[in-house]
């Protein structure tokens, strides 16, 4: 199986409250509402965005990966508004090995509500059944407990922490890295 053999015709994802879709120019102000926040970019690898300028570009570059079918950032409306409240993304697919890393940031307003573990949901789901997977991981900072939590309610297994992984924002960091394999999955969701 090959990248653009899924993503060449970017999927839809839904649940019950949210729709995992395509970025699309419209949800330019919805992302700067949450980029902006320096509490929401505290732990993850990309700078907050100080303009709308900022959140338009980030928008522009993905539009780009759509159309070079490439893996790209799924936007989380919140089906009830049509609203952009967040991205989350399969970060990484080594289609060689079976195996991905997942990502996602959520606007404030949302969390605490049990969103992102949906989000997780849909992406294990469709990683394991449509992208043939048989490892999804996702890793966190390790003062990142919020983003901990999800992984744990979603069934992923804590494998360690890995010293030092990535420079981000001018200092090394410790990620700690969850995982979940296919038979695992399977036996959660039967």
């Amino acid at each position: 199986m090959k990248i653009e053999d899924i993503f060449s015709n970017f999927p839809t994802l839904e649940s019950e409250r949210i729709r995992l879709r395509k970025l699309t120019s419209h949800d330019a102000e919805s992302l700067f509402n949450y980029a902006s926040n320096p509490e929401v970019t505290k732990y993850v690898t990309w700078e907050t965005h100080h303009t709308i300028e900022d959140s338009k570009q980030f928008i522009n570059y993905v539009l780009e990966l759509y159309k070079e079918s490439k893996i790209a950032p799924f936007a989380i409306e919140d089906k009830s508004t049509g609203k952009l409240i967040g991205t989350a993304d399969f970060v990484s697919w080594n289609t060689n090995h079976h195996n991905g890393e997942i990502g996602y940031v959520l606007s404030p307003d949302y969390w605490g509500k049990g969103i992102v573990p949906e989000v997780v949901n849909l992406l294990l789901k469709f990683g394991f059944n449509q992208m043939n997977m048989e490892r999804i991981q996702a890793r966190c900072f390790v003062e990142n407990n919020a983003s901990e939590r999800v992984m744990q309610k979603v069934g992923m297994k804590f494998e360690g922490i890995s010293r030092h992984a990535m420079f981000i924002k001018g200092q090394f960091v410790d990620l700690k890295i969850y995982a979940i394999i296919k038979n695992d999955y399977l036996l959660l969701t039967k």
